[in-house]
């Protein structure tokens, strides 16, 4: 899921301040904050989470959004809930940097009387208290999708590698767990490599060069990503493999990913809709503000997308 290039990185470590300015109109009081803090700015679905919520915020021009970037450090990320707990946010956003330090998170939150919206990364609390809330998608579905696409495409035999991503991501954990369910219903197949890449692009390379090194017969590799899926299918270019020989998915339909689709080069995607998660987010964060009630769980489906169907993807 990080983007490559790093010119990409946003203010590494520094608060940005998104200005929703009314121009004409005088200073006046000081808008209210909705503090949104990322695990990484560098990551290529989270950027565009991050950009659609900045577009999304045109609904509430009453309201300042600041971004943090807590760099997968989660001693950052609780200081930056801190920070903005002090600047008596009417909300905060979190997509957190590691899952298991959630109930920490929103112990400080809810502390304060502040209300708490994670995004896209599952909190590790399967019960959230009032003024907390949950918008993503079900990571169990998604892995399910790509592997028993993958699995039709092998016509249900053959070997399997899987590509974790980050291990502190409760996304990654259930991506990963559905996967190995899929292949474990059918006789004929079975799981030859399992390592993690962390989402990136240049691990998923790492990662499939070693396993072509070593020999390993793979038919299939299934990644937690499109960025460690991208890598993979760079190595098997770059090993001269021919096209589909080795089948290759990934998780997100990111434009990168849904260009390689139509090449032919990966297989299939699930689409996780950075948009909705976006809109779904900030939505929810200003009813919290003006006490009104919000589910616990606001789920984003995610839908399958094969060479089929890509094009209805473009753009979205």
């Amino acid at each position: 899921m990080r983007l490559i290039p790093r010119i990409a990185r946003v203010a590494v470590g520094l608060l940005m301040s998104v200005a929703l300015c009314n121009c004409g109109r005088g200073a006046g009081p000081a808008r209210p904050v909705v503090g949104v803090t990322m695990a990484h700015f560098d990551d290529n679905f989270l950027t565009m989470i991050r950009s659609a919520m900045v577009e999304h915020a045109s609904a509430f021009p009453d309201v300042e959004l600041q971004f943090a970037d807590a760099q997968g450090d989660v001693g950052r990320q609780l200081s930056q809930i801190q920070n903005f707990v002090t600047q008596d946010a009417a909300a905060i956003i979190v997509n957190a940097a590691d899952t298991s330090a959630t109930p920490g998170m929103t112990k400080i939150a809810r502390d304060a009387g502040v209300p708490l919206v994670y995004v896209n990364r599952r909190p590790a609390e399967d019960t959230l208290p009032g003024g907390v809330v949950f918008v993503g998608s079900e990571d169990l579905q998604a892995g399910t999708l790509e592997m028993e696409e993958l699995a039709r495409l092998m016509s249900y035999r053959g070997n399997v590698a899987i590509m974790v991503g980050e291990l502190a991501s409760n996304g990654a954990q259930l991506r990963t767990l559905a996967v190995e369910r899929v292949v474990a219903k059918y006789p004929g197949m079975k799981i030859v490599e399992k390592q993690v890449g962390n989402f990136q692009r240049e691990r998923g390379l790492d990662l499939m060069n070693n396993w072509l090194t070593a020999g390993t017969a793979i038919d299939a590799v299934a990644s937690n990503n499109d960025e460690m899926a991208i890598g993979a299918i760079m190595a098997i270019q770059q090993a001269r493999i021919p096209s589909g020989k080795i089948l290759v998915g990934g998780v997100d339909a990111t434009p990168d990913a849904l260009a390689e689709v139509k090449k032919g080069t990966l297989a299939v995607t699930v689409f996780q809709n950075a948009r909705g998660q976006a809109r779904g987010a900030l939505d929810a964060a200003m009813k919290l503000s003006r006490g009104e009630k919000v589910d616990s769980f606001v789920w984003i489906p995610f839908e399958l997308v094969t060479r089929e169907n890509f094009k209805a993807f473009l753009g979205r």
